[in-house]
């Protein structure tokens, strides 16, 4: 199995502002455009919460949130994280998500959940952040994350939400899973993880002492065996929320599909962590479990997001949005 970035190396981010402009084939979209406004999925609209602007796409009747919890630099050189890309490959990504250029060969990132409401306020978490100052991605992250400010900010109470889904178990990505003293952080919550990505868990690796042990203690853990949905519509409204796996990156990776009954909007997770993955699916990243594996699971995905006209949202690139054409 591949190194973790936690285990290559405890070295911290530094924060960066990171900015984006549109441009290529893939383009990342933020703001809504007339050149939008009849597409069928993932339609974007600023959506006004507690005195900011947050850009947010809506499909059928679920409305999709990105919440940026942190950003900043890589910690290896681009060429050492995607050792396979060519020069073209970097020079067609630079045209797909610029933000993600820093000097030399460094790279940026951001670390970012999705929050998506249903109907009846039905509320839906993808991934948990990189967490707090103390908690076990401070190795290596920016920390503290500000996930609980932005859900405030879009006016979201922890109480509120229903269903928390780790699209897989990197520090990362469940950072703010659970408090300090083992405390779920989203106390109504199931937490949607794949069976295989716990089953892959040594005793003493911090996903299991950290999140997977008191999920489990409080009986807020649910682990799924693969693809299935979980949520509908409900009658007449159409659509649901699907869990499908995605692995490679982590032996249990799993990707969220929000199916508006016309459109999807598809949150990737880990599938993809830079646009020079998306120019070439077949670049791997340095910390894959298993890039085979992982190679397919983005091919796959790529494919079906351009056979659906699918959104893609995504965690680790500058800006949430990316069209597939």
């Amino acid at each position: 199995m591949s190194e973790t970035p936690a285990e290559f190396g405890r070295r911290r981010f530094l924060l960066a502002a990171t900015a984006v402009t549109v441009a290529g084939s893939l383009s990342v979209t933020g703001q809504a455009s007339a050149a939008d406004a009849g597409r069928a999925a993932g339609r974007p609209g600023p959506v006004r919460r507690a005195g900011r602007l947050v850009r947010s796409r809506s499909v059928g009747p679920f409305e999709v949130t990105p919440l940026l919890d942190a950003s900043g630099p890589f910690f290896l050189d681009r060429q050492q994280a995607f050792p396979a890309a060519t020069p073209q490959d970097w020079e067609l990504a630079r045209t797909v998500d610029p933000g993600a250029f820093g000097p030399g060969e460094t790279w940026n990132l951001d670390f970012r959940c999705f929050a998506i409401r249903g109907p009846r306020d039905r509320l839906t978490l993808v991934d948990a952040g990189v967490g707090p100052a103390d908690g076990p991605a401070s190795g290596w992250a920016p920390v503290p994350g500000r996930l609980p400010a932005e859900l405030d900010l879009a006016g979201i109470s922890p109480e509120d939400v229903d269903t928390v889904v780790l699209t897989h178990l990197h520090e990362d990505h469940f950072g703010w899973s659970v408090g300090p003293d083992g405390t779920p952080m989203f106390p109504n919550a199931r937490y949607v993880v794949q069976q295989r990505e716990v089953a892959a868990l040594a005793a003493g690796q911090a996903a299991m002492t950290y999140v997977v042990n008191p999920l489990r203690a409080t009986g807020q853990l649910d682990e799924a065996d693969g693809a299935g949905r979980l949520a509908t519509a409900g009658r007449g409204a159409g659509g649901w929320i699907g869990v499908v796996p995605t692995p490679g990156h982590t032996p249990g990776h799993q990707s969220v599909v929000v199916d508006g009954g016309g459109g999807q909007i598809i949150v990737t997770g880990d599938v993809l962590v830079h646009a020079v993955q998306l120019v070439d699916p077949g670049v791997g990243y340095r910390f894959e479990a298993d890039p085979e594996a992982a190679r397919r699971s983005r091919q796959w995905l790529l494919a079906h997001a351009r056979a659906r006209g699918a959104v893609l949202a995504t965690a680790h690139l500058t800006r949430p949005w990316t069209d597939v054409d």
